[in-house]
């Protein structure tokens, strides 16, 4: 890179475009608000819950999300799931790790991916907070409903950005853009201004991108798991020092050699490719039914209508046949050692082989117990994944979007029957109603885990907390702190 001329800091300078923008918007809670928007955020939020304390149950998740020494801070935030307070930076980090342990909470799919609801971490730990602060106030604090709006902002901020920049064709993984929406929304629930989010979102763009090796074999780990929480958490820590008044760059993205576009991304420009507003949430994707790396979605889902065919030949199959969108075949398509569940839950031949083999997938079956099967082993290494250019086409399709995947199988006298080919995945916004009984389901699998691990609770306990969180209009109009209150675990 050319060195550019030296320049001194201006204070008098404009903002970038793009950051402007994201402040004018997230300044106007009204922009954020349509029934498609709120309905689709409160199931993405129950989703995510869900998602959380499922991956709670694994101990390698409860270890990273507890604070790393004894925290004891004034209006204290809780993490979901936990007995664990902390200060909301710390607080976000849990919650957040947690949502996103297991890959199972809502995606959007651009030119960029990621998952928006990553960004609750920040959302409820700042919301706890504040309500912690009000009670000794006598005041109220924020409510589920203004939990829902932050969430839809944020998703569209994320979103709206993954239109038009593929960071992940630069290397960089797709949180930064969690940090860049926790920044923004978490500076205004706090209490923050059009400047205060300006001020956070520059601070966001001027700490660059973190690498997607931890995502990419042979470097998967757990961290992909938590990179996430990390985001959220930094982008509450960035808002409190807008707050504070840190002085921030005014130009992170655009200032010639030193900005993100020059520096990180070899000049492309980073866009708004629409008005923001709600379309990312009442299109967002959701995870409701397995824990899948959502390019893999339909081809699983495939997978598992074709199981009841095979289910007593799978010793005779000889060859799998997946065909996939473009992004699948780069992200997701892994042959070789697969070394831990990280690693197995971003491969499309170990999740469509499961599915043909069990007949259902969970998080279970990324386990080394499930990975030991030799069954598993033998569908695997006859596995193939090959681009279909008509679904490359129809994921780019802003009209589509969809995430086309289909699997056929074969034994030694050739295939049998035909393929099984899935266009949307059952959280596509076409099958939206369908996805409702899913995410009820999740739910309810995750609280009898949860009121399991806190005493073996009656199903009359799972039963109550499950419609307090269904019933969206009461929901809605609780406080943000009787959320997590009642996600929090019976004292010991």
């Amino acid at each position: 890179m050319t060195n550019p001329d030296p320049q001194r800091y201006d204070a008098a300078l404009e903002y970038d475009a793009v950051i402007e923008s994201i402040a004018a918007y997230v300044c106007d809670p009204d922009a954020a608000s349509s029934e498609a928007a709120r309905s689709t955020a409160h199931l993405s939020l129950i989703d995510a819950l869900a998602a959380g304390l499922l991956g709670l149950a694994d101990p390698d998740c409860v270890r990273i999300v507890a604070p790393p020494v004894p925290i004891t801070t004034e209006h204290p935030a809780r993490v979901l799931g936990t007995r664990h307070t902390a200060d909301p930076v710390t607080a976000a980090f849990g919650t957040g790790t947690a949502i996103r342990w297991l890959d199972y909470n809502d995606t959007w799919l651009a030119l960029e991916w990621g998952h928006p609801s990553d960004n609750l971490g920040g959302i409820l730990a700042v919301a706890d907070h504040l309500a912690a602060k009000a009670r000794t106030e006598g005041g109220s604090g924020p409510s589920v409903d203004d939990v829902l709006t932050a969430m839809i902002q944020a998703h569209e901020i994320q979103g709206v950005l993954a239109l038009g920049t593929a960071f992940n064709r630069a290397g960089l993984d797709h949180v930064l853009l969690v940090r860049v929406a926790t920044a923004a929304v978490v500076t205004r629930m706090l209490g923050g201004g059009v400047e205060d989010v300006r001020r956070a979102v520059a601070h966001a763009w001027a700490d660059g991108g973190a690498l997607r090796v931890y995502r990419h074999a042979p470097n998967v780990t757990w961290r992909k798991s938590w990179a996430a929480g990390d985001a959220t958490a930094r982008g509450v820590r960035l808002a409190q020092l807008a707050l504070a008044g840190a002085e921030a760059p005014r130009t992170p993205l655009t200032t010639p050699g030193w900005g993100v576009q020059d520096a990180l991304l070899g000049g492309h420009e980073v866009t708004l490719e629409r008005g923001l507003g709600t379309y990312i949430m009442e299109n967002v994707l959701l995870k409701p039914w397995f824990p899948a790396e959502y390019h893999g979605q339909t081809a699983v889902e495939a997978a598992l209508a074709l199981h009841p065919r095979i289910k007593d030949r799978l010793g005779a199959i000889t060859k799998v046949e997946i065909r996939a969108q473009e992004a699948a075949v780069r992200i997701i398509d892994k042959t070789g050692p697969l070394r831990n569940p990280a690693d197995r839950d971003h491969s499309i031949q170990y999740m469509v082989a499961a599915a043909l083999l069990f007949g259902e997938l969970d998080e279970t079956h990324y386990h080394d117990s499930a990975a030991a099967d030799p069954g598993l082993r033998r569908l695997i290494d006859a596995t193939t994944v090959t681009e279909d250019p008509e679904y490359s086409a129809a994921y780019l399709d802003p009209e589509r979007r969809a995430v086309p995947g289909a699997v056929r199988v074969h034994d030694a006298d050739g295939p049998i029957g035909d393929w099984a080919e899935v266009l949307y995945p059952v959280g596509h916004p076409r099958r939206r109603a369908e996805a409702v009984p899913h995410v009820r389901t999740k739910l309810h699998r995750a609280l009898t885990a949860f009121y399991g691990g806190t005493g073996a609770a009656p199903p009359s306990r799972v039963e109550e907390t499950l419609g307090r969180l269904t019933d969206r209009e009461s929901l809605a109009e609780a406080g943000a702190a009787d959320l997590l209150g009642l996600l929090t675990p019976d004292p010991r």
